[in-house]
């Protein structure tokens, strides 16, 4: 027979003790393993939830929506509902609920970044939602009428289902365009109509954008764009000879029947809410529209400072400029008859290609490689289509989907044919090291961290507006440089002359933005600020303000994220110490990915103690 031995008090005692404390890790690694398996929960369904419910831009987030678990969706063109609006408010709500009842410090460091965004970017969002009709979505510069064919000629074909998808988002064009005619139909009873001059060239845009001849003959870009896109999935047996012809005679038959109608039924319906009596004036002259500018300002810009303080910064900012710009004069005179000289003659580099090549190789030494496939990337630089040339930017970056980086492309609008210094820095700002190379690290290391896609739903301008820009200054140093070694030197200083005068032109207009959609800053004022800047032809100042009114924030989304760069910047030098150095500082931003400055600024502080430990 065994006999047990009976355990001691000590024993017993240390043996509970122990139990008690291996309980204690169990529930803790419960509640920390708890938190992070509903957050992760949330915001994959509400991530799969976004995706589906917008096919056209999960086509453009997603290459391969299988992939990310969704399979089963029906093409889908969103279209405006006040009833939706109300019921998206709602979901918003409870979302911000769910995540309260969270415990933020058990999630891991990504997670926990990522939480932090999503409920700013939440609370936000929802305090906007309060002033539906101060929004526009078919504003002249910027609006669905000008935006969609853009994107519509863009969509890539990978597979069969990407065509069928296409056709279908096309086929509700009607429907959608008649739901943005709702919603500026109640915008115009609750007094918040664009005035006449906007509409009249909004109303021009859907008169010339889709026309009855070049849908005749086959050339409108809608039906050359389509066939190359299947002539490519002809090529690799993607689809058959019998299946392009039908999906051709499908297109033709919808560019016809539904999109051109619905073009002409949007300006008709538009022409009749015509109102002379409204005037062109910015947010401040309308009710508690001060109060919604700010929170746009906040929503374009991703800053969290006051319009007093945002103020400040570039009053000092333009005074840094001006100094910069006297300066360079003072000691050089004779570039005062030089500045309307044409480099574009002197500029050593020609072609597009070769200015990309330079830019790359100028940014290796301040800039990280690109993750996994470094500068394998693949860059089509693409003519804007005439049809389009009136109504976009100079130049514009196509984001490529987060699950192929590989696919890029610039548009470079020709109307005014960039060329030079000109073409140079627009390169740098779209491409290397700006929109191109910033989406597609930010893009590659979130998904080398494993941190689930929510922030794919969340836009920050400022942070990607003020990058582009910030990189766009460096890139007139690197032309300087580029100019000086070939000889050029008056063509050098020019070029940091012109830095400088650029951006002393959009410090202006952004305190013009917040003048006229905060001050309510008369036309007469604007006119007299600029008159003082020496700019005073009629047309001129007219177009700024009309600008200006027509896309409040836009200046500050560019030129207030690239001052909240430089004071991030001013930061890290701080904190840092000899530890800091341009890589350093780029490769936290870009790690970081997009992000309201306040979360990037918290993150730099916690960040510092491991950057000084290197």
């Amino acid at each position: 027979m065994i006999h047990k031995k009976s355990l001691s008090r000590r024993q017993l005692a240390l043996t509970c003790c122990l139990l008690f404390i291996f309980t204690g890790l169990i529930i803790l690694l419960f509640g920390y393993r708890r938190d992070e398996k509903l957050f992760l929960n949330i915001t994959s369904r509400l991530f799969r939830a976004q995706m589906a419910e917008n096919t056209l831009n999960m086509h453009y987030t997603l290459a391969y929506p299988e992939d990310f678990g969704i399979y089963d969706y029906a093409p889908v063109l969103p279209c405006y509902d006040a009833q939706n609006t109300l019921s998206g408010q709602a979901a918003s709500e409870n979302l911000l609920s769910a995540l309260d009842r969270l415990n933020a410090e058990n999630l891991p460091d990504e997670q926990h970044y990522s939480y932090t965004l999503l409920h700013r970017y939440l609370e936000n969002s929802l305090a906007l939602s309060c002033y539906p009709y101060y929004e526009e979505p078919l504003s002249p510069s910027s609006g669905m009428q000008s935006q969609l064919p853009i994107l519509l000629a863009e969509y890539t074909f990978r597979k069969k289902q990407d065509v069928e998808d296409y056709l279908a988002l096309l086929d509700q064009t009607d429907e959608y365009f008649a739901s943005l005619l709702l919603f500026e139909q109640e915008k115009s009873r609750a007094g918040l109509f664009m005035p006449a001059s906007s509409l009249e060239a909004v109303i021009e845009q859907c008169d010339t954008i889709v026309t009855k001849n070049e849908l005749e003959d086959g050339s409108h870009f809608l039906q050359t764009t389509f066939e190359e896109r299947l002539q490519i999935l002809l090529e690799k047996d993607v689809i058959s000879p019998a299946e392009a012809q039908s999906y051709l005679a499908d297109n033709n038959r919808l560019l016809s029947t539904v999109l051109a109608p619905a073009y002409e039924d949007l300006a008709d319906g538009l022409f009749l809410l015509t109102d002379d009596t409204i005037p062109l004036e910015g947010l401040a002259a309308k009710p508690e529209g001060r109060e919604y500018y700010a929170l746009l300002v906040i929503s374009r810009t991703g800053s969290y400072r006051d319009i007093p303080q945002i103020k400040e910064l570039l009053l000092d900012r333009f005074s840094q400029e001006y100094d910069a710009i006297r300066d360079i004069l003072k000691k050089h005179p004779e570039l005062i008859s030089a500045m309307s000289k044409e480099d574009s003659q002197a500029f050593p580099f020609r072609t597009s290609e070769d200015m990309l090549a330079h830019l790359k190789l100028r940014m290796e030494e301040d800039f990280p490689p690109l993750p996994k496939d470094s500068f394998g990337t693949s860059l089509a630089v693409k003519a804007v289509s005439p049809n389009l040339e009136e109504y976009c930017a100079p130049a514009f970056y196509l984001t490529p989907p987060i699950d192929d980086t590989d696919n890029n492309v610039i548009y470079i609008n020709e109307k005014d044919s960039p060329q030079g210094l000109r073409l140079y820095t627009t390169l740098a700002h779209e491409g290397y090291p700006g929109h191109l190379y910033q989406t597609v690290y930010s893009n590659r290391h979130i998904a080398s961290t494993k941190d689930n896609y929510v922030r794919q739903l969340l836009w920050y301008g400022g942070y990607l507006e003020g990058w582009a820009l910030y990189v766009e200054f460096l890139s007139y140093d690197y032309a300087s440089v580029a100019l000086s070694d070939a000889g050029f030197e008056e063509e050098a200083l020019l070029a940091q002359l012109e830095k400088h005068n650029r951006s002393m032109q959009l410090c202006l207009y952004s305190l013009l933005d917040i003048m006229i959609h905060y001050e309510n800053a008369s036309y007469s004022q604007v006119e007299k600020v600029l008159s003082h800047f020496g700019i005073e032809n009629p047309a001129s100042i007219e177009a700024v303000y009309s600008y200006i009114v027509e896309e409040p924030c836009n200046y500050l989304k560019y030129y207030v994220g690239y001052l909240e760069i430089l004071e991030l910047q001013k930061d890290a030098r701080s904190l840092w110490g000899d530890a800091y150095s341009d890589y350093a500082f780029h490769t936290f931003y870009l790690e970081c990915g997009p992000s309201d400055f306040t979360s990037l600024k918290e993150r730099l502080k916690s960040s510092s103690s491991s950057m000084l430990s290197r």
